[in-house]
């Protein structure tokens, strides 16, 4: 580390951050407002500020940017970088507050964040720790950003990846396959069944198939879960129907192949599996001292791997996140800060 280093800004309200944040409206895909706020934001404080194009989604409104932000100090490679993600999911719920939270969609996932690691990084500025801050869009559907940014890695030894994890550093994280199961059948008059091949009575077979299956499960980590999510088919209740699919999430434990075999064995002979996203188990490092916990959801953090070792750590309840009450305890906000300083001090001094 350098030595200490001043600045003459003010400190930073982390709390009023993290409103302005709520208050631009994120949904994936639709990042472009906060990323420019973000920019203007962090050159006032200091920062020398890069903007990483990302392309547009299938969302994305005509005309507007999405891009990653990377800030860092002039002139310097950072040894830690603390990042988390811009885009939000639906619906937008502008910010509130009371004594003890704040309100609104993002504040913990992952708005709160955001506005703990620019404090933070100011504190570790200051300290003499060369850090710094990325902060990705398309998280929440399909890390499109982080896997931008992991072909514009800075040098950094470390990364302190933010998601809610009640301040409480990740062992490991579990992956996510997602698969569309689709059934094929024969149109009829439902009065002559069998004139006809139904679809949907061939996928809910499938599925009661599936459901049977048992999924794998780690020691330290817990089981592979499975969500049939979303389901679709048929023409009318006096049609036979001669389409039908769904679309399964499983958490995964660990590598992938035994489970997607099995689900390829489950619906044999009564519908089709394709495999359309997979992000991989994670193991993650831990601090001593430091509580712990298992994520069973998943991160940016294994499309980031040439950021440095990973660290998964923020503050905020993951069972709030993606709810219509989501909240962010503002002790945890200001712990969260400290606790990045911490983290982000000890593994720097570390010498890995």
């Amino acid at each position: 580390m350098t030595s200490i280093r001043t600045t003459n800004l003010p400190a930073l309200d982390a709390i009023a951050l993290t409103r302005q944040l709520i208050d631009i409206e994120s949904t994936t895909f639709n990042e472009g407002a906060v990323g420019a706020f973000l920019v203007t934001f962090l050159e006032e404080r200091g920062f020398t500020v890069e903007k990483m194009d990302v392309a547009p989604g299938p969302q994305t409104k005509p005309g507007t940017e999405r891009f990653n932000v990377y800030a860092g100090y002039e002139g310097e490679t950072p040894d830690v970088v603390l990042s988390t993600h811009m885009d939000t999911v639906p619906p937008y719920i502008s910010s509130s507050e009371d004594a003890e939270y704040i309100y609104g969609r993002g504040a913990c996932d992952a708005k709160g964040i955001i506005a703990a690691q620019v404090a933070a990084a100011e504190r570790l500025y200051a300290d003499g720790v060369r850090v710094g801050l990325l902060f990705v869009v398309g998280e929440e559907r399909d890390s499109a950003g982080a896997k931008v940014a992991n072909e514009h890695a800075k040098g950094s030894r470390f990364l302190i990846n933010g998601e809610p994890t009640d301040n409480r550093i990740a062992l490991a994280s579990k992956g996510a396959l997602r698969a569309e199961i689709s059934a094929s059948g024969k149109m009829a008059h439902s009065a002559y069944p069998e004139l006809g091949d139904s679809a949907v009575h061939k996928l809910v077979q499938a599925l009661e198939r599936l459901l049977r299956v048992e999924l794998p499960v780690t020691e330290d980590v817990g089981p592979s879960t499975l969500n049939i999510g979303v389901i679709d088919g048929g023409r009318a209740p006096n049609v036979i129907a001669d389409k039908a699919d769904a679309q399964v999430l499983i958490r995964l434990v660990g590598p992938s192949e035994s489970t997607r075999r099995a689900v390829e064995q489950a619906v044999e002979g009564l519908a089709k599996v394709e495999f359309t996203l997979e992000i991989p188990f994670q193991r993650l490092k831990s601090l001593e001292g430091v509580p712990t916990m298992v994520a069973a959801f998943t991160t940016d953090v294994p499309w980031l791997g040439n950021w440095g070792e990973p660290v998964l750590l923020g503050p905020g309840s993951i069972h709030v996140a993606h709810t219509p009450h989501e909240k962010l305890s503002k002790r945890e906000l200001a712990e969260a800060i400290e606790l990045y300083v911490e983290v982000a001090k000890r593994l720097v001094a570390s010498g890995i």
